[in-house]
């Protein structure tokens, strides 16, 4: 009984730290999952309301605006855009993905008091896809419900990123200059 008992402890210590290796490997923590974006947001005020078209109640995306459907980018409306700002980017990620952060989409333009995505203005970079633009959803079938992060942030400056741009380039054109933040989240799984 005795041996028995301290088998299921090793065996629950054993899966704690799977979970916590899992965790690091996968961005570790906070809010945003991705250790990057609250890196990138830290220190900012979440003060951006971020809306998506096509987040049901129940927090699912609706099938049209990922692979199993037409793949169209959905309206995201960000509102609360502080005076000062000079430019508004949109990062939209997977944190659940099996090789890591999935970036989905990328997307800079000029401030206003409202924003909205896609607009014909807004700079687009390239995702994980290899496309410049939106790639909707898609995760793999059978891997659960993945989580599908709208992060936008307002800038200081006018960062003059070109179509085409990483996920690397808007995360070193952004850094320091985050006025504030928000974001939305969706999930979806096939």
């Amino acid at each position: 009984m005795r041996r028995g008992l301290l088998l299921a402890v090793a065996a629950l210590i054993i899966a704690g730290v799977a979970l916590v290796a899992v965790w690091h490997v996968r961005g570790g923590g906070g809010v945003l999952v991705d250790r990057r974006m609250e890196d990138l947001v830290a220190g900012a005020p979440e003060t951006l309301k971020v809306s998506v078209e096509g987040i049901g109640p129940d927090g699912r995306i609706a099938v049209e605006y990922t692979c199993d459907g037409q793949d169209r980018p959905p309206r995201v409306e960000v509102s609360g855009v502080p005076s000062g700002a000079k430019a508004v980017a949109l990062i939209m990620y997977d944190p659940d993905a099996p090789i890591g952060t999935f970036i989905h989409w990328l997307a800079v333009q000029d401030a206003a008091p409202s924003v909205v995505f896609p607009s014909p203005s807004a700079v687009e970079g390239r995702n994980d896809f290899g496309r410049i633009g939106y790639g909707g959803p898609c995760p793999p079938r059978g891997h659960g419900a993945h989580r599908y992060f709208f992060l936008v942030v307002a800038l200081d400056y006018k960062p003059g990123l070109t179509r085409g741009y990483r996920l690397s380039d808007v995360l070193a054109a952004a850094k320091g200059h985050v006025m504030a933040w928000g974001y939305a989240v969706g999930k979806y799984s096939r």
